[in-house]
């Protein structure tokens, strides 16, 4: 549940935002035309994309590329709240601010990464405490000065170890690559997303997913997926130690007594007899 949030405006669209979240919640995010920074001053979470699972932290940061996300905001150690600030990265706003000035770091090839998490830094902490001035006194908030903070970020990110994050991030922007279903599909066989979900990062409809996927493996997305899993699970019984119930939960099974029906379904025996028989 969003607790609250205040927003402000630069050419009708919103450029930065806080919001104060009540955990555990669910956040799914479309940055279809645009990057943003997202900076996590309570809670945690784990970002999904289209391509990789990044878990962030208190005083961390990360910076998103046109994409759609999956934010899945769990309670911090000494609360159940999340507050977040984030800067919203338009394309034609970037090159109005910067016009012919864009440093020519950003000009480099940008990484193949969709979530980018960037170093924690004590610079960018003190950066964003000090919005908590304009939040307070909205009122003295215009143009201008949206402007000159969005510069601010960008060069405080430049001077510390996060340079390469924003020079890919500057790079890729212009131009965000498709994503293949393949690719979402390998990048997680282990998350805790429905088929749904996985359209969605894919940006497309669930219809349209799952006919691209049944041509290209000849089987349904959830039927692959689950059998992925049980294979994995079957690897983890024959070389490690674990419970049952550990490996089950390890392969996003939930409930053990339905793990253990789909791996004697698919083996043909438990995953018990399994183990005793490598042993």
């Amino acid at each position: 549940m969003i607790l609250s949030r205040q927003t402000f405006e630069l050419g009708n669209r919103c450029l930065i935002e806080k919001a104060v979240i009540q955990a555990p919640f669910r956040l799914v995010t479309h940055f279809q035309d645009e990057a943003c920074f997202i900076y996590f001053s309570e809670g945690e979470t784990e970002i999904n994309s289209a391509r990789e699972r990044v878990e962030v932290r208190s005083s961390e940061a990360v910076l998103l590329k046109c994409g759609t996300y999956f934010s899945d905001l769990v309670r911090h150690r000494s609360g159940d709240r999340c507050e977040i600030l984030v800067f919203h990265l338009y394309p034609d706003l970037l090159k109005s601010i910067y016009r012919s000035e864009l440093p020519s770091i950003m000009r480099d090839p940008g990484s193949n990464q969709l979530a980018d998490k960037l170093v924690s830094s004590e610079i960018i902490k003190k950066f964003v405490e000090g919005l908590q001035f304009y939040f307070e006194n909205p009122h003295l908030v215009n143009d201008e000065l949206l402007e000159l903070k969005i510069r601010e970020l960008v060069l405080l990110l430049l001077q510390s170890k996060n340079a390469g994050s924003i020079a890919a991030l500057f790079s890729d922007l212009f131009s965000p690559r498709n994503v293949q279903v393949q690719e979402i599909i390998n990048n997680h066989l282990f998350s805790p997303l429905s088929v749904g979900d996985l359209a969605e990062l894919a940006n497309l409809s669930l219809a349209t997913f799952t006919r691209t996927f049944q041509k290209l493996y000849h089987q349904s997305p959830a039927s692959y997926i689950k059998e992925k899993r049980l294979e994995k699970a079957k690897e983890l019984l024959r070389v490690s130690s674990q419970t049952i119930s550990e490996i089950a939960f390890d392969t996003c099974f939930n409930d053990v007594a339905h793990f253990s029906r789909s791996f004697k379904s698919l083996f043909k025996v438990t995953p018990s007899q399994y183990r005793q028989s490598v042993q």
